[in-house]
């Protein structure tokens, strides 16, 4: 618990120098800085090898993206908390059809990069009302409750220091992921 009020603290000073820079009036001969995304700070649209497809190139900030969604897939497959929502999911990986995981890691990788910033992808999947709601989206175990959101945010912590991401960009991917609470806690 102490982790996650460490990312909300950071989360929350990060937010309030964004929006406290945003209100400043600046001159108008004063030259204005353009704001890195987050997904420019995770490396954005350089080009570098895709380890998972030999001879094929990835943007940088896409594989570090994907690399953080494949890890916390990983992490939350182990949280006892959590990982009752994704009984499909493990009983396919487990008999060895990875369809499931490739899927989920690629829509989750296209709406972070979407999210963080990213002008190249777009996302295709379900909203994240529907995507949550077991009623719509026959892959959901159940409906999320807030402390579920809470280890989901644990483990993509994890998952991120696991990637070596610092603490700065974890907090402004916590910023992004808590503004969906309200659309994935539904219980």
């Amino acid at each position: 618990m102490k982790k996650v009020q460490t990312v909300f603290l950071v989360t929350a000073f990060f937010a309030a120098i964004a929006l406290l820079g945003s209100s400043c009036k600046k001159s108008d001969s004063a030259p204005s800085v353009m704001t890195q995304t987050l997904y420019d700070s995770l490396g954005g649209t350089t080009m570098v090898p895709d380890p998972a497809v030999q001879g094929a190139m990835i943007e940088k900030g896409r594989l570090g993206i994907r690399s953080v969604v494949d890890s916390a897939i990983f992490v939350i497959a182990a949280d006892t908390n959590i990982n009752v929502y994704f009984k499909v999911l493990l009983q396919e990986v487990s008999s060895g059809n990875l369809s499931g995981f490739k899927a989920l890691s690629k829509n989750l990788t296209d709406f972070f990069c979407v999210g963080t910033g990213a002008k190249n992808f777009t996302y295709g999947g379900k909203d994240m009302v529907s995507a949550h709601n077991p009623a719509t989206n026959p892959r959901m175990n159940g409906k999320a409750m807030n402390d579920d959101f809470d280890s989901f945010i644990k483990d993509v912590v994890v998952a991120a220091k696991k990637n070596g991401l610092p603490d700065y960009l974890i907090a402004r991917l916590g910023t992004i992921i808590n503004s969906l609470r309200s659309q994935v806690v539904q219980a």
